[in-house]
């Protein structure tokens, strides 16, 4: 018989920590809390395999589920001393999702399971508070009737606040048992009303309808959101744990909180988190009321006037700040921790490695190296690469002025401006359009993810340090100010007011979620200083790489921004960027003009000197490093003008009338230029062109040395080779300059020529080609279009519906595809190697920041990678996870 149910409690465990995929993260945590002896109230995980299970067989269950679903009950009642439906000492438990990897609010909880009308009363008996039993059976019918019944969540608030109304209050808490008896009597009404059938009085029938709702809810629309942009396989699917209930609703000797044993913002090390009195803790992270401090200290730094923990509880707050260092020390990394306080004693709820920000993660990872419970391989492992991209753009500027009309809790580091939104919806559909956008809501919710995902920033008036909001944007790098209390918003009028200021929709506002300050307009930036740890992790992956790290740059700006990042030379020097400043494109549309090689020729003398000192300003900047200069890829007809008045400036300086150039360019339109007269049949046609580019290199190449005794090496790549002998051709040219130009400066040249890989021809022919090719780069954007028959530019249309369908698991424009590019990748590298073994291999598309691709190019043995200078940090971080997954060194998805 196949086991899919696994209990825990009491001390013992029939699950570990690395069952992860079987029990999903929360029950392989609780399982290990359970065997450390820590305080968790007694349940069972429901496995994976039966989620599996659900979806393949129509939403069904495995006929032996049951008995072992009894069998895990009833392993409750005896812990617990209480029975599952028995009035007299009723069992409640609650029954959650736990997937793989933490999913925070994408999937449906159910709390207070097992109260109907007459458990209701027994509890009431059992616990002495009358009030308490009634506000958990309200809360039941209002979580149980939305997530599995479907009665829309609005229809229990709104009979909530006619209540209050009625009542003069606003706090639920000043609800009593009476009044919550009849706010029970209308819900189980408008449940009846909405499903022509009354409230589910049975436990057995409560507690299936909530395990399959749980079940069905991986699969909801905000569940299936998060899974993409966190790229989480849908055939993982979820676990479900029931657990015994415990109550930190019962008076106030009574808590529930949510606590991190580290600071997840800046990665401190201190207890950081929050808790309410008398709550449930649902009501910590929705929002609803505000949260109090853990610490003292904590309570100083928000200016908080509300007790903290360490005060009104010192001795509960004892043992869970013991708990806090047995946790980190076992699982060796900051963790998130659920806790609740029944009658004074302390239960552990969940803990997982907690999610943090870039600056933290950082933090938290080289002090735990030096506090030497993890190494450096492990350190390195711990960070994601394109996390570190929420380090290298621009912070507020300190020096400038600033207008503050607001303050909240600074959630979510960094700075964002951005025009005011009021939906998620609306900051999808704006952020599309091309505008940075703010979400602006009362609190944000699960169904909020796509639009938090489209903004640039969020802002919040209500929740605090672990809200849904503080959570989210801290894991997706989105500065994020929560609790703006002074804030008031009107959604149906679209418009924010705060202090005499009225913000409407579409008006610019910046937020600091480093500070929780929230300015009216936009307030300039600075660069980030990337030093310190940022710094000795940065150390640790070069220790552990092998890949080289090149950058992708035509531009001074653009090489020394790579350089500060570390960049180890030039990978893709675009030499078409070059020709489209001022005086150049005229020059350029000139030569386009010419009848003859005399005529090209004279308008390429103009060119010249100016491609000359770009080259000298990159080999400076490049000394001793390689860079990798390709020459003319792109058609000619990009270079023509499109105006009347750009037009006439080219026929005044070609000497030709206004009508030939319009001639000219119709004449050069091409019906797919992607696959026309560019690369090296634009050098094979009109050889003049790449002759000037080559003596534009060699010159630059030896004033360089000439001035300063080194230089860069000039790697020369020919584009677009598809036939061995264009290489061969174009070899000669650049060979022929090389010489001319040594003989001249007296000045031997470091360069070599190469081509780029970039059609499947090339990979196929690589053995022919590497005769003449000293090296090879792979250009993956060509070379995934060519290989899928896909235009980069025209796919975006459609290539969402296929990962929908899962007929790509990835855009191969974003993710190299290993199956099909990858193969001839591998294959041009394999037949390269054999005719010249020393030949170097690189890449050099966007997939060359692309942590998953270049994992790729690691396990190809290939040279370096090159990306733009801004992701040369996370192409570095990704290739010394790379090297140390290929070694077996590391924990590789720990954290």
């Amino acid at each position: 018989m196949a086991k899919w149910v696994y209990r825990f409690g009491d001390g013992m465990a029939e699950g570990r920590a690395d069952m992860r995929n079987l029990l999903g993260g929360k029950g392989a945590n609780l399982a290990e809390m359970s065997s450390l002896g820590l305080p968790v109230p007694p349940g069972f995980s429901i496995t994976t395999e039966v989620c599996t299970y659900y979806y393949a067989h129509d939403k069904g269950f495995p006929d032996d589920l049951k008995k072992q679903v009894d069998d895990g009950v009833a392993h409750i009642e005896k812990i617990v001393g209480m029975k599952f439906g028995d009035p007299n000492a009723p069992l409640l438990v609650s029954v959650r999702s736990g997937a793989r990897v933490s999913m925070p609010g994408m999937m449906d909880t159910v709390l207070n399971l097992g109260l109907n009308d007459e458990t209701a009363a027994g509890l009431a008996k059992q616990s002495g508070d009358e009030r308490f039993a009634y506000d958990s059976y309200r809360r039941f019918i209002q979580m149980y009737g939305n997530v599995v019944l479907g009665v829309e969540h609005h229809h229990f608030e709104e009979i909530l606040d006619l209540h209050k109304s009625d009542l003069g209050v606003s706090l639920d808490t000043d609800l009593t048992a009476e009044n919550w008896k009849k706010v029970i009597a209308e819900y189980k009404a408008k449940v009846e009303e909405e499903l022509g059938k009354p409230f589910p009085q049975d436990p057995r029938t409560q507690l299936w309808g909530a395990i399959g709702a749980v079940f069905a809810s991986w699969n909801i629309p905000r569940a299936i959101t998060y899974r993409k942009l966190n790229n989480i396989p849908e055939d993982w699917g979820t676990a479900v744990n029931v657990q015994a209930m415990v109550f930190g609703n019962m008076g106030n000797d009574c808590a529930t909180g949510v606590a991190f044993t580290r600071n997840p913002s800046t990665g401190e090390k201190e207890f950081y988190g929050e808790y309410l009195v008398n709550a449930q803790g649902e009501d910590v992270v929705a929002g609803i009321r505000t949260p109090q401090h853990l610490t003292l200290a904590g309570k100083k730094a928000n200016n908080s006037t509300l007790p903290a923990m360490e005060e009104v509880m010192p001795e509960v707050f004892s043992q869970l700040n013991d708990v806090r260092q047995q946790l980190e020390t076992h699982y060796r990394d900051m963790q998130d921790i659920e806790f609740t306080v029944q009658k004074g004693k302390l239960y552990m709820l969940q803990t997982r490695n907690g999610k943090r920000t870039a600056q933290a993660a950082l933090k938290i990872a080289v002090d735990l190296c030096n506090e030497g419970l993890i190494d450096k391989k492990t350190a390195v492992a711990r960070i994601d690469p394109a996390s570190l991209d929420q380090l290298l753009h621009p912070t507020l500027d300190p020096k400038a002025k600033r207008e503050v009309i607001a303050r909240g809790l600074p959630a979510s580091p960094g700075a964002a401006s951005g025009k005011v939104v009021f939906t998620a919806d609306d900051a999808e559909d704006r952020a599309a359009k091309g505008d940075k956008v703010i979400l602006v809501r009362v609190e944000t919710s699960p169904e909020d993810i796509h639009g938090m995902h489209a903004a640039v920033g969020i802002l919040t008036t209500r929740g605090g340090m672990t809200s849904h909001a503080a959570v989210v944007a801290r894991g997706m790098g989105r500065p994020c100010v929560s609790g703006a209390g002074e804030l008031r918003i009107d959604g149906k009028a679209k418009v924010m007011i705060v202090k005499g200021h009225k913000i409407q929709e579409g008006d610019l506002i910046t937020i600091d979620g480093g500070t929780g300050e929230v300015m009216a307009g936009a307030v300039p930036t600075i660069e980030p200083q990337l030093s310190g740890d940022f710094a000795t992790l940065m150390g640790w992956a070069d220790e552990a790489r092998k890949l080289k790290i090149r950058t992708n740059a035509e531009t001074p700006l653009d090489a020394r921004t790579a350089r500060k990042f570390g960049a180890e030379g030039i990978g893709l020097c675009r030499t078409e960027h070059m020709f489209f400043d001022g005086d150049r494109i005229v020059a350029m549309r000139e030569m386009i003009m010419a009848e003859d090689v005399e005529g090209r020729k004279k308008a390429l003398a103009k060119i010249l000197p100016m491609q000359r000192q770009d080259f000298v300003e990159l080999f400076e900047i490049m000394k001793g490093l390689p860079v990798t200069i390709r020459l003319l890829d792109p058609p000619l007809h990009e270079f023509l003008p499109h105006s009347a008045e750009e037009m006439a400036e080219v026929a005044a300086a070609a000497g030709v009338p206004v009508d030939a150039v319009a001639a000219r360019a119709a004449a050069l339109h091409e019906s797919n230029p992607m696959l026309g007269h560019r690369g090296c049949r634009l050098g094979i046609t009109y050889p003049e062109i790449y002759e000037m580019q080559a003596r534009a290199i060699f010159e630059a190449l030896a004033h360089v040395k000439q001035t300063s005794g080194d230089t860069a090496e000039a790697e020369i790549m020919i584009p677009l080779v598809g036939i061995p002998k264009e290489l061969t051709l174009m070899k000669a040219i650049i060979d022929r300059v090389a010489a001319e130009v040594e003989a001249e400066s007296k000045v031997k040249l470091p360069y070599s020529v190469g081509t780029m890989i970039e059609l499947p021809r090339a990979a196929l022919l690589a053995g022919e080609i590497a005769k003449d090719a000293a090296f090879f780069s792979f250009g993956t954007n060509d070379l995934t279009q060519t290989t899928f028959g896909l235009s980069r530019d025209d796919a975006a249309r459609f290539i969402q519906a296929y990962e929908r369908q899962g007929i790509l698991a990835r855009d191969p424009f974003i993710t190299l595809d290993a199956d099909g590019v990858g193969e001839l990748v591998k294959l041009a590298a394999e037949r390269g190697r054999k005719t010249r073994p020393d030949i170097k291999l690189g890449i050099c598309g966007e997939h060359g920041g692309d942590p998953a691709s270049i994992h790729f190019c690691a396990q190809q043995g290939l040279n370096y990678v090159s990306c733009s200078p801004y992701r040369v940090p996370i192409a570095k971080l990704a290739a010394a996870q790379a090297a140390l997954t290929s070694s077996g060194d590391g924990r590789k998805g720990e954290g």
